[in-house]
């Protein structure tokens, strides 16, 4: 996992409530076995108009990804109770894979938290004033969010966060699950070997 200390970058807001992972991505694209490649269909619904019959998709200007100034944006600001629903994991991958890097809402649901600190998508909460300030940002303008010092910073203004020291570490570590297995490696072998001998499996 990449280790995220500082990031800076632009923003795109969409300032909805009770955004739920299958509006982050629809359950049709659930069945494939990548964990890559999903940053396209991110807010697939809400993003296209689409003819269900030949597949076809055409880009709705209106909606804040499709804005020209917004493209390249890795920071999403967006509204409370974000990321409820099923505990799709895909939603994280979908993010990610788009190129967001920090997603900034009132309120988070726990199960994408999780999923998003273990894919090493910073997910953090600000009161309704700071995402309201922030979610006025033209797309040229460029946000700081530092992990090390728990800020998000515009110019001279700041807005603290808070994030559990123990995800803080791994985080600015790159330390994901499989990392952390690792460490125990010595053990690991240990115990295959013992188990191994006591079967009279050959190595």
């Amino acid at each position: 996992m990449e280790p995220f200390t500082v990031h800076k970058g632009t923003t795109v807001s969409l300032m909805e409530d009770n955004i739920n992972t299958d509006q982050l991505l629809p359950s049709r694209y659930l069945s494939r076995i990548e964990k890559t490649g999903y940053g396209e269909f991110l807010f697939d619904n809400w993003r296209y108009d689409i003819d269900f019959k030949t597949g076809e998709k055409t880009p709705k200007p209106d909606f804040p990804l499709n804005k020209p100034d917004r493209q390249g944006a890795s920071i999403l600001i967006t509204g409370d109770n974000f990321a409820g629903g099923s505990s799709r994991e895909h939603a994280v991958w979908a993010l990610d894979d788009y190129g967001f890097r920090v997603v900034i809402a009132g309120g988070i649901s726990d199960i994408f938290y999780m999923n998003s600190l273990k894919n090493g998508l910073l997910a953090l909460t600000l009161p309704q004033k700071d995402r309201d300030r922030l979610a006025k940002l033209k797309g040229d303008e460029e946000l700081t969010v530092d992990l090390v010092e728990q800020q998000v910073r515009l110019g001279d203004e700041v807005f603290p966060f808070h994030i559990a020291e123990e995800w803080r570490h791994k985080l600015l570590h790159g330390i994901d699950d499989i990392t952390e297995t690792m460490e125990h490696e010595e053990a690991i072998t240990a115990y295959e070997k013992k188990w191994n001998q006591f079967y009279g499996i050959n190595e």
